[in-house]
């Protein structure tokens, strides 16, 4: 199966007190946040994977902005010195270092005191992106300089670790109690709901998670293709391999020497669909499954909803997300 690394407790909760919220020695003192003019709870999310849980947590007692509009890949976010600038107004910031540099930067600098990162919520991993996870080919050796340098390519996370938590039920669920408690720590008044709303979401976590196992319990093959190597903790988590056209990069183009290994694994493993995402460009997956005699189809790694996604929210888009591998591996 997958060869992992676990990152030192220290490397993961660093500077995150408590294990949950970083306190930055630029915020106020107090233990409740100042509440916007209308009254909620001011969240500033990053990105949709952690936009979701702040919505769900949160309910009416919050009001939550998102750095990152619908349709925007988040890996190549750039913030305007006014986004910048309104940081430090924000009640709570809930990030996830390792995804998005120019947040990273950002927060880091805001000094706001209720500031999430949502990483240091469960433990992160490495996981190869390419061939060679979990597989005993005989053309693992034929690695080459260029496939080693996009496997080594990450969004800046802790130790070269892959930041994809969400797309593991049971990780999220993780990251979704730290969540949790940070609000109720930042808004101790309305700490019951949160609390409430934290154990509904973890309950529908938890039979998101089952209907994966169940769902992928028996299938033709365990193997898939996709363009966006972000799936390696869900693979992990269903006893699946994950193998990755361009590494965690989406826009990275993959050398000849990783496309023959593609072909070779596909005809080997018994693949039937080349996988890509709504976010970043299909061509590549699209030009594979071409050259391979290969059907393509989504799997979505949840970086952001849009018009495109094939449901209105996390847990639909999952579930088609079981759909579509299902299909693909052949459940039975």
């Amino acid at each position: 199966m997958n060869v992992r690394r676990l990152i030192p407790t220290t490397a993961v909760a660093g500077a995150v007190a408590l294990g949950l919220v970083t306190l930055s020695a630029c915020g106020g003192s107090s233990s409740a946040a100042d509440k916007g003019a209308d009254g909620k709870l001011d969240v500033v999310a990053s990105f949709y994977p952690v936009q979701y849980l702040a919505e769900q947590i949160g309910g009416g007692h919050v009001a939550v902005q998102t750095l990152t509009k619908p349709g925007v890949e988040p890996h190549d976010l750039e913030l305007k010195p006014r986004q910048i600038g309104e940081l430090s107004d924000a009640d709570v910031l809930l990030y996830l270092k390792g995804i998005q540099p120019a947040v990273d930067e950002a927060i880091a600098q805001a000094g706001v005191e209720h500031t999430v990162d949502a990483a240091a919520l469960t433990t992160l991993e490495a996981h190869d992106t390419g061939a060679g996870e979990g597989h005993d080919h005989a053309h693992e050796g034929e690695e080459s300089p260029e496939d080693a340098a996009h496997e080594d390519h990450d969004h800046g996370s802790e130790a070269g670790t892959d930041p994809h938590v969400w797309l593991d039920p049971v990780k999220y669920a993780e990251v979704a109690k730290g969540v949790g408690a940070a609000f109720a720590k930042a808004d101790p008044a309305h700490a019951a709901d949160y609390e409430k709303n934290t154990a509904a979401l973890v309950k529908k976590l938890g039979a998101l998670d089952t209907e994966f196992e169940t769902g992928l319990k028996n299938t033709a093959t365990r193997t898939f293709i996709t363009t966006h190597s972000a799936f390696g903790y869900l693979a992990e988590r269903y006893h699946l391999e994950q193998e990755g056209i361009s590494g965690v990069d989406p826009e990275s183009e993959p050398s000849p020497a990783r496309i023959k290994q593609l072909q070779d694994i596909a005809r080997e493993d018994k693949v039937s669909t080349v996988f890509f995402e709504t976010l970043a460009s299909d061509r590549t997956a699209k030009t594979l499954a071409k050259d391979t005699g290969l059907a393509t189809d989504v799997l979505d790694p949840l970086e952001g909803i849009t018009d495109a996604s094939r449901g209105d929210d996390y847990i639909e888009v999952m579930r088609s997300n079981l759909a579509a591998l299902q299909k693909a591996l052949g459940a039975k």
